[in-house]
């Protein structure tokens, strides 16, 4: 594909820039520069800002309020997004159950639920992983019984992002025990304020809040939330993992924190000590990573032309998802190295720790290089593990 950007592009990327600069709160983007995070009501506010731009759902098609944006225009605004610093989209409602109410959802599903997401009135989570089904999702337990016009579901669903703020969640469950495991599998959306469902918090390593585990005893769910057909659901996730392996690659998100690397590298300190970026070793490193991460990139772009052209991510989405994920950590690693015993201090208000010599000197974002370290220690295993999916590539592509 031609990857040059044409004078309309170039036009394009100045029309986002200049979106962002008057639209984001530069308070909003200082906490983000600075590793912190944005709150719900700031996410859902800057998702509605995208939204009036016609910019919260760019692949989606027209009738259903998204503008079909071209391969390339879509890359500069997520590209652009991501370096200038804004709220991260959840993903749960636009890029991963949305697809799938336009694939495979009926009309009325399509007509209801849509709207919604596109407006952020409905905040979505998922419902995969099991406390004994992680990587082999196949074998998951949460069982749905049909009684009447209605599933009863009871089971326990872990790992579950930001579950604690979720208004629905697309769910799998087991509708039948005969045959292959995969063939007993549904798809099912449940109001999350449904009577039965509690939310209990897990606290990572890293001291935050992001993931959960959720008990669904005898919720019941009506059948006409049920998305495609009984039993049928694993066609329907894997067609949805392969859109959710495709953003995992993150690529905008780690060139913004390379450049920030670099920044760091470049500091020249009060003790006459030279910059990082003056080692042979961490520029060799660094440089590296940056070749791979271009690598990526450039990967990443041929898998969009290919849905440009209709075709639904194949064994490449598993690609992005290693290799994307694996240069995350590799970035946060070598960030953590290059602010050494300064990326120890910790930068909440409730914590009152003693401002280290030099410290002044560095980027406030330095003082989250210990806390990202840690919080992308799971990015190689959520969306499907790595070794799972080195496994298909090995089928799918190596035939072995």
């Amino acid at each position: 594909m031609n990857i040059n950007f044409s004078e309309e592009d170039v036009n394009f990327k100045k029309e986002v820039r200049e979106f962002i600069n008057s639209n984001l709160p530069k308070e909003l983007q200082t906490k983000i520069s600075n590793g912190g995070s944005a709150s719900k009501e700031e996410t859902i506010a800057w998702q509605k800002a995208l939204n009036k731009k016609k910019w919260f759902a760019p692949g989606w098609p027209k009738e259903y309020g998204g503008s079909e944006m071209s391969v390339m225009k879509k890359y500069i605004l997520d590209l652009e997004l991501s370096l200038a610093d804004t709220p991260t989209l959840i993903p749960f409602g636009v890029t991963m159950i949305a697809p799938v109410l336009i694939e495979f959802g009926t009309q009325k599903q399509k007509d209801y639920f849509l709207p919604k997401i596109l407006e952020s009135d409905h905040w979505w989570c998922q419902g995969y992983s099991e406390p004994n089904s992680g990587s082999d999702l196949a074998s998951l337990s949460t069982k749905a019984v049909l009684e009447n016009d209605m599933y009863i579901i009871n089971g326990t669903k872990t790992w579950t992002t930001l579950a604690q703020y979720a208004d629905w969640m697309f769910c799998l469950v087991r509708t039948s025990t005969k045959g292959k495991p995969q063939e007993g599998i549904s798809f099912i959306m449940i109001d999350m304020k449904s009577k039965g469902i509690s939310v209990d918090p897990i606290i990572t390593i890293d001291g935050s809040h992001e993931i959960n585990t959720v008990y669904l005893e005898n919720v019941m769910v009506p059948k006409e939330n049920l998305i495609y057909e009984v039993n049928k659901g694993w066609s329907v996730a894997k067609f949805l993992l392969s859109h959710e392996r495709t953003s995992i690659a993150a690529v905008g998100r780690s060139k913004s924190a390379l450049r920030k690397l670099k920044e760091i590298a470049a500091i020249e300190y009060d003790n006459d000590e030279k910059p990082l970026i003056n080692d042979r070793r961490f520029r060799d490193q660094l440089t590296t990573l940056e070749m791979d991460l271009k690598a990526l990139e450039y990967t990443e772009l041929r898998v969009l032309s290919k849905e440009s052209q209709g075709k639904a991510p194949g064994p490449e989405a598993s690609l992005l998802k290693i290799q994307g994920s694996e240069i995350q950590q590799r970035i946060t690693e070598l960030t953590l190295n290059a602010v050494g015993y300064q990326g120890l201090i910790h930068n909440e208000e409730n914590i009152n720790y003693d401002r280290l010599n030099d410290f002044s000197v560095v980027p406030d974002y330095a003082e989250n290089a210990a806390s990202n370290y840690l919080n992308k220690r799971k990015t190689t295993i959520y969306g499907g593990s790595n070794e799972i999916q080195k496994n298909i590539l090995s089928k799918m592509v190596l035939g072995l």
